[in-house]
């Protein structure tokens, strides 16, 4: 969702910003905006729409000097997108600068306290509000400090810069416990970048369940929201922790806690490069990232299939034998496009394994009371290792006393760092807003993992080892359907003008049903519904006429006759069928008007495959219909809000 990023240091800090946000525009927005701080007064620039048609011309027509700044790209929560209701805010004084991703639930409350103090607002946001809160107690703590000494915080690791005078030193002390005062009242979530004019060399930055990084550069530092933001200017970043405020000026940075005496700082390296994070040749990131999908299978399997044990072997679980072969049931909790990715999960595990597993929407196991028995573990999948929900639902299992496991792809996130182990999937930045090679890498490390457990239960080497096999030839089995490119967009573009599609599959290819309706949904705005095949004659079908095509997932596995059935169905009542079939079916030619091969595959590998000439076919409907891709409307890539 919204992206954050601050830049202190002796470069312009316009500029920086403006990549920075550039960089975070995959994330969803609505608006956009930054303040720079410059001989001792906030100059604020704040528009509403993309970057390239608002913020950026208002700043070549108005620069902005300064060492010193923060931005934000958001998406509206509180208050319509609006220029009003873009960030930064202010506080009551001016001289306090804000941007914050999150909600803060309380901010009624806190407005009508202001308010009765004489307080006057501009906007309809939450994030204003904070920013009069952080300026009120600004304002009481210069008075508290008398400019005698500054009381040091018993849990900070006190700095006393050089060169930076006792007035400067005094009035950062007073900003930083000023939004330490504020945060204790807070309820809600929050990421947030402070600055104030009182301050040339400082931004404070503080975390509550929406990500926040610090980039340590020479002579200069930064605060993102994402790596993305900086990976630009420096490799060495700090991860912060839900309620670490910290202190940021050019040559040093303090972390402290509100909850903790002691704040858990250490220095990671960012995995990726500025090159990896570039669209290079491709029209779309979305189209890049499905092109790279050989090489992030490849990535998710390398060097964990142990051919000789027949099994696969994980680095991060944190479980020994013992403790795997003691799971009674495996509750997986994800949200989105990763929910999908989890009932393939759950076909793959209870069938390799034989543990019973059940999916739930992270939100609703968070909140409903569901009984977990003793050898439980939770599983949570998210691609960003943000998703708020999902690490709600990680905190919550915890909290019984569970076992949480988590398979995500951002090194260092959230999700990563609180889990009891699990498995990264190796995919590489992933830009484009639809996730593609994320979910595909998820579906692959999910069948490493049901044949990891299996093999300690009652799955025979022979079927393991197959399985394992299968799994090395799906990086060249994709290549080939990215060959089918060209007759995909064909496709694609006669239907292009459809209003409602249907996708339907059974068995294992069902949650991918569910995922190409998804990814037609979500890039081309096109109604699309995803059933199980069999679903169909229970209501749905009377939807079904020449304008409505169903796309049928209809590989040669177990469930092949019955799909067929289902199949001819809808083809007699005139509704046009695009099936997804295994190569060599010939009967699948006679009965569907359109067809996509993939190749010959065991069946819990065909997941893998048919995710890919979805994604294509979602893709190339989209761009016929002149959608932004990359950037979907109303959509953000990290929902960080529950």
């Amino acid at each position: 969702m919204c992206g954050i990023i601050g830049y202190v240091g002796k470069k312009s800090a316009s500029p920086i910003i403006l990549e920075g946000l550039r960089r975070l525009e995959y994330r969803g927005y609505d608006s956009a905006g930054l303040a720079v701080l410059n001989n001792g007064a906030l100059s604020v620039q704040k528009k509403l729409g993309k970057i390239v048609e608002g913020l950026a011309p208002l700043l070549k027509a108005s620069p902005i000097a300064g060492n010193l700044g923060i931005g934000h790209t958001r998406w509206a929560t509180h208050g319509v997108p609006s220029d009003k209701n873009c960030h930064p805010h202010l506080d009551q004084s001016g001289k306090i600068a804000i941007v914050h991703n999150g909600v803060i639930e309380n901010y009624d409350a806190l407005k009508q306290r202001l308010g009765r103090a004489g307080h006057k607002f501009k906007s309809d946001t939450d994030t204003e509000v904070l920013a009069h809160l952080i300026g009120d107690y600004y304002e009481k703590r210069r008075v508290q400090n008398g400019w005698g000494e500054t009381p040091s915080s018993p849990n900070q690791k006190k700095i006393r810069l050089e060169g930076v005078s006792l007035q400067q030193a005094k009035n950062g002390d007073a900003l930083t416990q000023a939004v330490c005062d504020a945060l204790r009242e807070v309820i809600g979530t929050y990421g947030i970048a402070v600055i104030c004019a009182d301050n040339p060399d400082l931004i404070v930055g503080a975390r509550r369940g929406s990500p926040l990084i610090i980039g340590i550069g020479k002579g200069e530092n930064f605060l993102a929201s994402d790596a993305n933001a900086i990976v630009a200017h420096t490799k060495k970043v700090v991860y912060l922790n839900d309620y670490d405020v910290a202190s940021i000026t050019p040559d040093r940075f303090d972390v402290q806690n509100l909850g903790t005496d002691t704040a858990n700082v250490q220095i990671s390296n960012i995995e990726f490069s500025q090159e990896d994070a570039a669209r290079g040749k491709h029209a779309h990131f979305m189209l890049k990232e499905i092109y790279e999908q050989p090489q992030t299978v490849l990535n998710a399997l390398r060097g964990r299939i142990d051919a000789e044990g027949a099994t696969a072997r994980f680095g991060g679980l944190n479980m020994n034998t013992s403790q795997l072969r003691g799971i009674d049931r495996i509750v997986i909790a994800a949200s989105g496009t990763s929910w999908h990715a989890a009932l393939v999960g759950e076909y793959l595990i209870e069938e390799l394994a034989q543990i019973p597993v059940e999916v739930e929407f992270a939100h609703e196991f968070c909140y409903r009371n569901a009984p977990l028995e003793r050898d439980t573990v939770l599983l949570v999948l998210s691609q960003s290792g943000e998703t708020a929900d999902t690490l709600a639902a990680l905190r919550e299992a915890k909290r019984r006393g569970h076992r949480a496991l988590a398979i995500v792809n951002v090194v260092g996130s959230t999700i990563a760092r609180e889990s009891d182990g699990g498995i990264y999937m190796h995919a590489g930045p992933e830009i484009g807003v639809a996730s593609t090679k994320a979910f595909v890498s998820t579906l692959a490390v999910l069948s490493l993992l049901a044949v990891h457990l299996g093999r300690m239960r009652n799955l025979p080497a022979k079927r393991a080892l197959e399985i394992l096999r299968a799994l090395e030839a799906v990086p060249k089995q994709i290549e080939k359907l990215l060959a089918q490119n060209d007759s995909l967009k064909k496709i694609a573009k006669k239907y292009s003008k459809a209003d409602d599609f249907f996708f339907l599959g059974r068995g294992y290819t069902f949650p991918i049903a569910l995922e190409g309706a998804l990814k037609l949904k979500e890039i081309s705005y096109i109604h699309a519904e995803g059933y199980s095949a069999a679903e169909m004659k229970h209501g749905p079908i009377a939807l079904i006429d020449k304008q409505t095509p169903t796309v049928f997932l209809v590989p040669q596995d177990s469930m092949y006759d019955k799909t067929m059935a289902n199949l001819a169905m809808i083809r007699a009542r005139k509704g046009p069928i695009i099936a997804l079939a295994t190569e060599g079916d010939k009967q699948i030619g006679k009965v569907a008007d359109g067809v996509i091969y993939l190749p010959k595959a065991l069946e819990p590998i065909y997941p893998i495959l048919a995710t890919v000439p979805l994604q294509l076919f979602a893709y190339h409907i989209a761009v016929a219909r002149g959608c932004d891709v990359d950037k979907p409307r109303n959509l953000a890539k990290s929902v960080t809000v529950e």
